[in-house]
């Protein structure tokens, strides 16, 4: 068990420490330093005896030996490695809801949502801080939203909404057409409003007053609820998440978007029969992000081990990994299962933001969390070794420049 010494500013000898029997968690002030052996920043790689400076829950400076200030408390943790909290981007964990196949892009995970659910709290000792959760249902069931996982009521949970519009795609007619039905939400809107727009230009024509004439602004008509979702992702203002089982669903979504431009991810649950290899080319020539689960599958029909995320990434994917079961058991078994990846040839800093940075892009929260970056939350977990190898332990998690888990926690 690894406890810090508080030392007050870099030049004052050690205050106090802690004593390993007992419990009592280290209260944090508004501005404090944290000192620790390495840090894994994911941005900017890794950097050895690192400074992190935190105010109001923060980041402030983060640098190696970096000076501290007299009189800034600084919490001193020589031996610990420290990484951003992990993003989980895609969760139905503490959601309430059952859905069919349908197209209501107007809906919200934050209607399913049950704050302050024990199943937030279990995952948030595992170094879980932030979930981003979707609606459930297929075709287009609507948009997700993102929380910390600490909170009991829907306001100190929630970070933000919506964050991605979740789709799905089969190889076969009908989960076709539930998409192409949804981008027709939005020609129908841009035809009324070059109707509008028509009406207006003949308007303006017809007005005599000059003043007036100058005067008058046209309006577009407001897009009704289940169009405006699929507006804001043509428009660029929301990403797509698609999910899919197969290659060949990729290529049918090929064939539905056509010419149409907008930013989404692939989310795919990696297995034995899956044929991801046969596209990787395309997807990677794409840069497209695969939100997929951190497992070694076997090739089709064979024994033959595949490392499919390393394989994703070579090719050119961005990664974003979720656990193999959506429950605190697979959050609990994450980090061990993308430890194996990188034993079987991913790269690790690769593995890291796939745990991080990546699952913070796919909600739309890259500039707020994922990295130890100036700026950002101070959503921070410190391991007594290297995250990702068998048998180092989480000591602690800091939510919001606070200890809420661990041995430090309150």
């Amino acid at each position: 068990m690894l406890f810090p010494s508080i030392v007050l500013g870099a030049t004052v000898a050690l205050a106090g420490s802690i004593d390993a029997s007992t419990t009592e968690a280290v209260a944090t002030p508004n501005l404090f330093a944290l000192r620790v052996g390495t840090a894994e920043t994911i941005s900017h790689g890794t950097i050895p005896n690192a400074v992190i400076l935190i105010e109001n829950g923060r980041i402030v400076m983060v640098g190696e030996d970096l000076p501290i200030e007299r009189g800034i408390p600084t919490f001193d943790f020589p031996d610990a490695v420290v990484m951003p909290g992990m993003v989980g981007s895609r969760s139905r964990l503490g959601l309430d809801g059952r859905a069919g196949t349908d197209i209501t892009p107007e809906l919200s995970a934050a209607f399913e949502l049950e704050p302050g659910a024990k199943v937030f709290g279990d995952v948030l000792e595992l170094g879980v801080t932030t979930l981003g959760l979707y609606p459930a249902g297929g075709g287009i069931p609507g948009v997700g939203i993102a929380v910390r996982t600490k909170g009991s009521t829907f306001e100190e949970m929630l970070l933000a909404e919506p964050t991605n519009l979740s789709m799905y795609i089969s190889s076969n007619e009908s989960a076709k057409k539930l998409i192409e039905k949804g981008f027709e939400l939005v020609d129908k809107y841009m035809e009324d409003v070059a109707k509008e727009r028509e009406k207006f230009d003949k308007a303006v024509e017809k007005e005599k007053d000059k003043k007036k004439k100058e005067e008058m602004v046209f309006t577009p008509p407001v897009p009704d609820e289940k169009a405006l979702p699929m507006l804001r992702l043509v428009t660029g203002e929301l990403r797509a998440v698609i999910g899919m089982r197969k290659a060949a669903d990729y290529l049918h979504l090929m064939d539905v978007i056509g010419e149409r431009e907008f930013d989404w991810d692939v989310q795919a649950n990696l297995t034995d029969d899956g044929d991801f290899f046969y596209i990787a080319d395309r997807l990677g020539a794409a840069g497209r992000r695969m939100i997929v689960n951190p497992s070694i599958t076997l090739h089709p029909g064979t024994r033959r081990e595949r490392n499919l995320p390393k394989e994703l990434h070579e090719a050119g994917c961005k990664l974003a990994f979720v656990p193999e079961s959506d429950s605190v058991g697979g959050f609990r078994d994450l980090r061990a299962d993308v430890a194996t990846l990188v034993r079987y040839g991913l790269d690790r800093q690769v593995g890291l933001r796939a745990l991080t940075l990546e699952g913070a892009e796919v909600i739309g929260m890259a500039d707020q969390l994922g990295s130890i970056d100036a700026g950002k939350f101070a959503n921070l977990l410190l391991f007594d070794g290297d995250p990702l190898e068998a048998g180092t332990e989480l000591l602690g998690v800091m939510l919001d420049g606070d200890f809420v888990a661990g041995d430090l926690a309150d």
